[in-house]
């Protein structure tokens, strides 16, 4: 891991820990993992966003006033509210996709669920899904929340990771493994 990453990642665990720990102390997880949720989501969507965050453009009081006026217009708790206006003024918005990842993942272990990343060739239906987090379930025993993602170049199939392990049944791979068995023989 390069040392800017590292970095990066350190002060997005303190504050993320600092967040978590507030939240339960005051019974109040399911607002955070809401708010954590929206925040996650306008970073993924909004290129915008993603600049303010990251630029050096942008001066303190501009971040600022800018990611409250964003906490209200989500509709983000309190305390999630005066976490991102600390963050402005100490400059370390840039840590924010970071501090995301980390505080699901907190919430996660908190409520004893593990979350699966799966990506296929077409959305998966409600039903599909939910199938899906109960054959995993039963496999790892624990609650499976579904993070899905869709590549079209799979072609059909799914690629499943779930901590360390990764099940790839896609289309993409069965040729790629065809390909590579046919130059062995010829």
């Amino acid at each position: 891991m390069s040392e800017s990453a590292s970095i990066s990642s350190g002060i997005a665990a303190r504050y993320a820990t600092a967040l978590f720990e507030l939240a339960k102390e005051s019974k109040d997880l399911k607002t955070l993992e809401g708010d954590i949720d929206a925040l996650d989501a306008a970073l993924k969507s909004s290129a915008d966003l993603n600049a303010l965050i990251s630029s050096p453009v942008y001066t303190r009081a501009d971040q600022a006033q800018a990611i409250a006026s964003i906490a209200v217009k989500m509709g983000l708790s309190p305390l999630s509210a005066n976490t991102l206006a600390l963050m402005a003024s100490k400059r370390r918005l840039f840590v924010l996709p970071h501090l995301t990842k980390i505080v699901q993942d907190k919430i996660s272990e908190e409520k004893g669920e593990v979350t699966a990343e799966v990506t296929s060739a077409v959305k998966l239906s409600a039903a599909q899904a939910k199938s899906l987090a109960e054959t995993l379930k039963a496999s790892v025993g624990k609650d499976v929340k579904l993070k899905t993602a869709v590549d079209e170049s799979l072609i059909g199939g799914l690629i499943v990771k779930l901590g360390s392990t990764m099940i790839d049944t896609s289309v993409k791979a069965k040729l790629a493994a065809l390909q590579n068995a046919m130059k062995e023989v010829g």
